[in-house]
C-alpha cells in the first residue's frame, strides 16, 4: 500500500455540503485510504474546529481518548467528554468543535482495505460497525475502552513507520479496530430501513462478490444476478457509494493483484496473465499498460514509484 497525498480543496461553497478525502482535501472518486492521525494534527490548524462536511466511499472512526468534543452527526448535536468513539460512514454529514488539547485519533479507510483477503467475518463486522453513524461513549467500559485505545495507538505508530507501505500489520491492525468496534457497539434500532444503510451493506456486498471471483473474470451481469439487481441498477448503487462505474471497481482490484503479484512472485508476465485468468498475455499487458501507465515487465524493473490507485493516504 502506497502513501498518497491529495490536492487541498475549497471548502468554502455555498452551494453544497463540501466533500473530502481528508479535511481540507480534494475527494477523488473512488480514492483508496488507509490512514490514522492524531486529532491534534490537523484540528489545531483550524483552532480546533473542523466544518460540516462528508465523506464519499469512505469510513471513519474518531477516537477520543481524553478530552471534550462537541460535534453533529447529519442534524443531530452531542457533547462528550473522553473516553469515547464515533463512527461515521460514507455520506453523514459529520463536524467537530474539539477542546484544545484534546487527546485521540482519527482512522479513515476505504470498504476494500477490510474485505481483501480474509474478507467473511471481518466484512461481517465491518457491516456491523459501519451499519449507521453511532457516538459509543466507554468512560464505564475500562477494559473496551483500554482494547481499542492501544489498538489504535498501536496502529498509529505502525502506519508512521517507513516501512508501514510494505507492511500488512497496518491492515491486521485496522481489522481489529473494525472488529472490537463491532462488538461494542449496540444493534442499531430502525436504522436498517434507511436507505444509505442498504446501499452501504449493498456494495460492501459486491466487495465481497468481487474477491471471490475477480480472478474468474465474472462479467457484471453474474455479479448483479448474484445481488439480485440488474447491471444498471448495480452500477447506480456503486457510483451512489463510491463515485465509481462498477466495472471501474473489478478492474481496479485485477490492477492490484496483477501489481502485487509482479512485485513479488519472479515467474514469467505469461504464467502470471494465465494465473490471473488472462487467456492472452498480450491482452494482460495492454489491459495493465492502459491501467498504470506502464508495462508489466516496466513496472517489474523498479518504474512503480507509486502504485496506481491503491494506498495509504492522510483525514479528517
Amino acid at each position: 500500500m502506497q502513501k498518497v497525498r491529495t490536492k487541498t480543496g475549497n471548502h468554502n461553497t455555498l452551494s453544497a455540503i463540501p466533500a473530502f478525502a481528508l479535511y481540507g482535501e480534494t475527494a477523488e472518486p473512488g480514492q483508496e485510504l488507509l490512514h490514522i492521525e492524531e486529532v491534534q494534527s490537523r484540528s489545531s490548524l483550524y483552532q480546533w474546529e473542523i466544518s460540516p462536511h462528508v465523506h464519499k466511499g469512505l469510513y471513519q472512526v474518531l477516537w477520543v481518548n481524553a478530552g471534550t468534543v462537541k460535534f453533529a452527526l447529519d442534524t443531530v448535536e452531542h457533547s462528550h467528554q473522553g473516553p469515547l468513539a464515533i463512527v461515521v460512514p460514507p455520506g453523514v454529514v459529520h463536524g467537530f468543535r474539539f477542546a484544545p488539547g484534546t487527546d485521540g485519533l482519527v482512522l479513515t479507510l476505504s470498504a476494500r482495505f477490510m474485505v481483501e483477503g480474509e474478507f467473511r467475518t471481518v466484512g461481517e463486522a465491518f457491516r456491523t460497525a459501519f451499519a449507521s453513524a453511532a457516538v459509543l461513549p466507554l468512560a464505564t467500559e475500562a477494559l473496551a475502552s483500554s482494547r481499542l485505545s492501544a489498538l489504535l495507538r498501536n496502529l498509529a505508530d505502525e502506519f508512521s513507520l517507513p516501512s508501514s507501505t510494505d507492511s500488512p500489520v497496518v491492515l491486521w491492525l485496522a481489522r481489529a479496530v473494525v472488529w472490537h468496534l463491532a462488538q461494542i457497539r449496540p444493534a442499531p434500532s430502525d436504522s436498517r430501513s434507511n436507505r444509505a444503510l442498504r446501499q452501504r451493506t449493498q456494495f460492501t456486498r459486491f466487495l465481497v462478490l468481487i474477491e471471490e471471483h475477480f480472478l474468474e473474470h465474472w462479467s457484471l451481469e453474474q455479479y448483479a444476478a448474484r445481488m439480485g439487481l440488474t447491471t444498471q441498477r448495480l452500477n447506480r448503487l456503486v457510483r451512489d457509494v463510491n463515485g465509481q462505474s462498477a466495472l471501474e471497481v473489478v478492474h481496479e482490484r485485477l490492477t492490484r493483484e496483477a501489481c502485487r503479484r509482479l512485485r513479488y512472485i519472479a515467474a514469467p508476465v505469461a504464467n502470471l496473465a494465465s494465473e490471473m485468468g488472462f487467456d492472452d498475455a498480450a491482452y494482460f499487458s495492454r489491459f495493465f499498460k492502459k491501467r498504470t501507465g506502464l508495462t508489466p515487465l516496466e513496472y517489474r524493473l523498479g518504474r512503480n514509484l507509486e502504485t496506481p490507485k491503491t494506498g495509504q493516504a492522510g483525514a479528517h
